[in-house]
């Protein structure tokens, strides 16, 4: 998809480093909104690094991040959620001693338009995703991996996003986990939802992406429509394994 005039994220040229690790060494990419867009990458590309430098939990060296052409390259991670970013992290992260309710609550902790509105959000995540409803009083921290990263996922949608970030949504789930997990996915792409997808399954990630990245030691090496790449010999040799 062409880039817009506007898009609703743009990154450029960012740096990020830990230390003397420069783990992001000049990025630059842009979401437009409806859009799905993919990262792929091997374990230490710096693709967890990139989703939180745009969270603003990792602060940038260099380079710029706008969000609906503001500037928020310094703007304190609290402060982008109110703005309509939102992540569910890799690990999943739930808050393990509170029960999956209360997790749905916390994802809208910025929101100021009433309790009504909130418990009606809470509603359609259960609606959502009828095994959080099952689960409403359980402690999150009991819970399955897939049922928590479930909840991490509604947690994010609580807050209304109009960019929700996925870091690793598959990362340690069963295979049939996975393919439920990759169906949300795509329902939350056919309802419009635009989403930053961080992803080493990269056969399952192409598949459901408008556009991709590859990502490899902090730097892209390839990008464009994602189906273009799922058919690119270099990236089915080194992601997508003979089979895919």
């Amino acid at each position: 998809m062409p880039e817009q005039t506007t898009a609703l994220l743009r990154v450029d040229s960012l740096q990020v480093h830990y230390g003397a690790v420069q783990a992001l060494k000049g990025v630059s990419l842009h979401v437009n909104a409806g859009e799905v867009v993919t990262i792929i990458g091997g374990n230490g590309a710096g693709k967890s690094t990139l989703m939180k430098a745009i969270s603003g939990l990792e602060p940038a060296a260099a380079g710029s991040i706008a969000f609906e052409g503001q500037d928020i390259t310094r703007m304190p991670g609290h402060l982008r959620v109110p703005l309509g970013i939102a992540q569910s992290p890799e690990g999943r992260q739930v808050f393990a001693d509170q029960t999956v309710h209360d997790n749905l609550l916390l994802g809208a902790y910025h929101r100021k338009d009433g309790a009504a509105a909130i418990a009606a959000d809470v509603e359609k995540q259960f609606a959502a995703f009828p095994r959080l409803r099952e689960r409403r009083e359980q402690m999150a921290g009991t819970m399955s991996g897939g049922e928590q990263q479930m909840l991490a996922m509604a947690r994010a949608l609580m807050a209304r996003p109009k960019l929700l970030l996925l870091d690793e949504p598959s990362l340690g789930l069963a295979p049939l986990i996975v393919k439920e997990i990759f169906a949300i996915v795509r329902q939350l792409k056919s309802q419009g939802v635009t989403i930053l997808l961080v992803e080493q399954m990269a056969n399952q990630a192409l598949a459901v992406a408008d556009r991709a990245y590859v990502l490899e030691t902090g730097r892209f090496t390839l990008e464009g429509a994602a189906a273009d790449l799922r058919r690119d010999p270099k990236v089915r040799a080194a992601y997508l394994g003979a089979h895919a």
